[in-house]
């Protein structure tokens, strides 16, 4: 499916300097769609800007922010106010997971990821979905991931994390679409980005069998927001392992997830 319909609509991506976020950002300038791209690294992001102009005629706004600290999202609000520039698609994407046992993860970084994962998303949505429902207009899509469909031995807070980005996404799909706003959820399994590096953990066998890349997966996400549907699992093997867990007993679920998630 094609994005032609948000041609000459803004959207504002946050984690846009690499891996989902970035090709979210390649897909949809060149549907013709201007962009705001928000991240800390900087470097990277101008780097990207220069790749989508070599082939797109469409805006580049970057945003140097580091959306967990505190007040973060609402000054990125403020900001984009401040340029005149109006939202008309949301891509709540920075995130992060935190690999180990639970209690040996340590409590200010359980904290960060809470915060990026969980209330920046909820302010960022708020404030602008209100202009969206003001408007009757708006695209809204939120990155979960397959984690939030069950227990998650060594990823415990972050699948929760997922989990209420799932049911919440949900939830607000079914309030807001007779209002004009669509709101999907992404629930990718692991994709080919920077996300290992960043948790903490050495790919395991069948990570590497079912990894997709991040154009795929963006690509699913961007089609399932178009279509306004609630939620989206990308790819056949990951479909596969949330209807395996749907047919175990659900105290079969934890030890299964570990042994897959778990580094020998």
């Amino acid at each position: 499916m094609s994005f032609e319909r948000w041609q000459h609509r803004t959207a504002l991506i946050t984690g846009a300097s690499s891996g989902l976020g970035a090709d979210f950002a390649r897909h949809l300038a060149r549907a013709g769609v201007n962009l705001i791209l928000v991240a800390r690294r900087m470097e990277a992001m101008e780097q990207l800007r220069r790749e989508i102009e070599a082939y797109a005629a469409v805006q580049v706004t970057l945003i140097r922010q580091d959306l967990g600290l505190p007040g973060a999202p609402e000054q990125l609000y403020e900001t984009i106010q401040g340029m005149g520039l109006r939202v008309d698609l949301l891509i709540n994407n920075a995130g992060f997971g935190l690999f180990g046992e639970y209690i040996a993860i340590p409590a200010d970084k359980e904290r960060a990821m809470i915060e990026l994962d969980v209330l920046v998303p909820l302010t960022l949505t708020r404030l602008f979905g209100q202009d969206m429902l003001d408007r009757k207009e708006g695209w809204i899509l939120q990155i979960a991931s397959i984690g939030g469909y069950q227990p998650n031995p060594l990823y415990a807070a972050y699948g929760a994390a997922k989990a209420f980005i799932l049911n919440w996404g949900e939830a607000l799909n079914y309030e807001w679409k007779q209002r004009g706003v669509a709101v999907s959820v992404l629930s990718p399994g692991i994709t080919a980005t920077e996300f290992l590096k960043v948790s903490g953990q050495k790919a395991t066998l069948y990570q590497r069998l079912v990894m997709m890349t991040s154009p795929a997966v963006t690509r699913v996400g961007l089609n399932a927001l178009a279509k306004g549907k609630p939620s989206v699992v990308p790819g056949l093997m990951n479909k596969l392992t949330l209807l395996s867990n749907r047919l175990l007993p659900r105290r079969c679920v934890p030890p299964m997830v570990h042994r897959l998630m778990k580094n020998h």
